[in-house]
């Protein structure tokens, strides 16, 4: 390795003092070395410490050259991990210290795998790992989602005796988890005699990440009836499940549970309720959450920002980030992405593109796919759809499977047949195995009459082996959670359940509800079964069992899977109206307040 020799070279920590006291040898004192390391502000520093070492013939000395290889890890960033790794390839006989350093810096870098470089190299020399080697491993596999090297490393835990270790073992379940594999993850669980709360961290964190809500929920109860004392991690895995689910019941038990003890002085504890109640349907919980925060970050008034904008309230959402500025708080990626979905969902399209610029130019923030993603939503939606063709196909980065199919459900609510096709014909150059796209084009072209295309799209995903994907909505009544499906007749509740949508139906028929039959479509269904097709999706079905199950006048809080159909969106409207219920539907895309026959979204969704 060529090493700079030059001794004195100017450098902004303390070479001038170098200088001055080898100049003065009537006062010569001996420099460390050692302790110029953490003075260091750059890489350059850092080598000229490593000439003069050479100089003063430290450059074989391990507990200096660990000195230097651990300040180089600490910030892993391509050069500083090169030249730690060929300060080690230097050292005869590295011992396991020295490798730590370099597998840590290596799992937190962009090339994780790199450590296994390294490994096999002191593996080779006879090195013995111990238990401060494998959680960094194993975080580089999970870094990379390199499952079949994390396997190997299990492997070797279980020949070293450490695969009972408490520091391994979160980290061995977290490897599973972001490799996709939570059977194995929960299977290393369910091994442990007596697990730690940092251990139900990994597993209830790791099963958030994988929207398993019902897995982590169950968990947090199983260490609640330990009596082992939960972490401000485990309460963000908790909260977060319950936004997954949409349960405001277990939602609402949950922050009262902060509050007795005392998690509430946690500030992203309290940004994640603000999360979890907007995602829930309750803003008006989330705003309190918000104004009780004696301090907020960027992440708390981003979360705010976001829940005025997926409840449609975008007024809201464009003055309060007028209040972050005014108390000198940077926003960041996220607190655009919020005001530019709010703006996308209530038709603010000029003022979207001005915040769209100023994140830009102002903030030097880079858009990612999901900026880009609502400005062509926002275009698309007024129907301006040759404009956002034309934003879509000039944008500095490749279109992404996102982006098309955006364009491709704008192009199905406009009914331009010609672009939906071009479109889909990008989605599938991309992605053949998704069961929407078949169906919006399809639904597109049924609507336009087109059936030769329609049937052709139907053969297509017989041909290819395409399931659609069932409508799910799940309803929380008395804090339990019930769940349907669109024309789900299997139990005999849930076919009593269909008697009284029926009923339903016919009082919504007297107040002037007419079903759009336009969206139902499927070879060999004949016209009088497309309105049974329509009565029983699952939203009419959690709505109905909603009714029946809770008090006059209670709110009823949906949760569905897919974008809410014009359908059932008409229907809600009027059960609102004739029932003098509200009723919030959370979609795929955003909440729909129905109240007194009307909706927050101004049928702009």
């Amino acid at each position: 390795m060529a090493i700079q020799t030059p001794l004195l070279i100017v450098s902004p920590f303390s070479c001038q003092e170098i200088t001055k006291k080898f100049s003065r040898k009537d006062t010569f004192t001996p420099i460390d070395p050692l302790a110029l390391v953490p003075k260091c502000k750059s890489l350059r520093d850092l080598k000229q410490i490593q000439a003069f070492s050479i100089k003063t013939q430290m450059q074989n000395d391990i507990f200096f050259m660990s000195k230097l290889i651990n300040f180089c890890t600490k910030n892993p960033t391509p050069a500083f991990m090169y030249h730690a790794h060929l300060l080690f390839d230097k050292i005869p006989q590295p011992d396991i210290v020295l490798f730590n350093f370099l597998a840590r810096g290596y799992a937190r870098s962009d090339t994780p795998l790199n450590a296994f470089v390294l490994f096999l190299k002191i593996l080779t020399l006879d090195v013995v790992p111990d238990f401060y080697t494998f959680p960094s491993l194993l975080k580089a596999c999970a870094g990379a989602e390199a499952l079949e090297e994390g396997k190997q490393l299990h492997c070797l835990l279980i020949k070293y005796g450490l695969n009972s270790d408490i520091y391994v073992l979160p980290a061995l379940m977290n490897m599973y988890i972001e490799c996709k594999d939570n059977g194995s993850a929960r299977r290393v669980f369910d091994r442990i005699a007596d697990p730690c709360v940092v251990t139900y961290n990994a597993i209830i964190m790791g099963y958030v990440r994988s929207s398993e809500p019902n897995e982590a929920l169950s968990l947090f109860r199983e260490l609640h009836v330990k009596k082992i004392k939960p972490s401000d991690v485990t309460i963000l895995g908790v909260v977060s499940s319950c936004a997954l689910l949409g349960s405001l019941g277990f939602g609402k038990w949950v922050h009262e549970y902060v509050k007795k003890n005392g998690f509430d002085q946690y500030v992203k504890v309290n940004t994640t309720l603000i999360d979890m109640y907007a995602k829930c349907g309750s803003l008006a919980d989330a705003i309190s959450v918000f104004e009780s925060m004696p301090y907020r970050d960027t992440q708390a008034w981003s979360a705010m920002i976001m829940a005025y904008a997926i409840h449609g309230s975008a007024r809201c959402a464009i003055t309060l980030f007028q209040e972050m500025q005014n108390t000198q708080v940077n926003p960041d990626g996220i607190t655009f992405l919020g005001l530019l979905y709010a703006c996308n969902h209530s038709g603010l399209i000029e003022e979207g593109f001005r915040f769209f610029n100023s994140m830009k130019e102002n903030y030097r923030i880079v858009p990612g796919v999901k900026h880009y993603g609502c400005m062509l939503d926002s275009l698309a939606r007024a129907g301006r759809l040759t404009d956002a063709f034309k934003f879509l196909t000039e944008l500095p980065i490749p279109p992404t499977l996102l982006l098309w199919r955006t364009l491709l459900a704008a192009c199905s609510i406009h009914g331009n047949v010609d672009l939906g096709k071009l479109v889909l014909e990008r989605i599938f150059e991309l992605d053949k195995s998704h069961s929407g796209d078949y169906v919006i084009f399809s639904n597109m072209c049924a609507r336009a009459g087109k059936w030769e295309e329609v049937n052709y799209i139907w053969k297509l995903m017989k041909e290819r082996g395409i399931k659609k994907i069932p409508g799910c909505s799940s309803v929380e009544v008395n804090n339990v959670l019930h769940e349907f499906f669109s024309g789900e007749v299997t139990r005999i509740e849930h076919r009593e359940l269909h008697q009284e949508v029926d009923k339903l139906i016919e009082k919504l028929k007297l107040v002037g509800y007419v079903p759009d039959t336009s969206i139902a479509f499927h070879p060999g269904l004949k016209d009088e079964d497309k309105e049974a097709t329509l009565r029983y999706h699952s939203e009419k079905l959690a709505i109905t069992f909603g009714l029946l199950n809770s008090p006059p006048g209670k709110t009823i809080h949906v949760v569905k899977n897919l974008r809410i159909c014009g359908d059932c969106h008409s229907a809600a409207k009027f059960i609102s109206l004739i029932f003098k219920r509200n009723i919030i539907i959370r979609d795929l895309h955003r909440f729909h307040h129905f109240e007194g026959g009307n909706c927050s979204c101004g049928d702009f969704w």
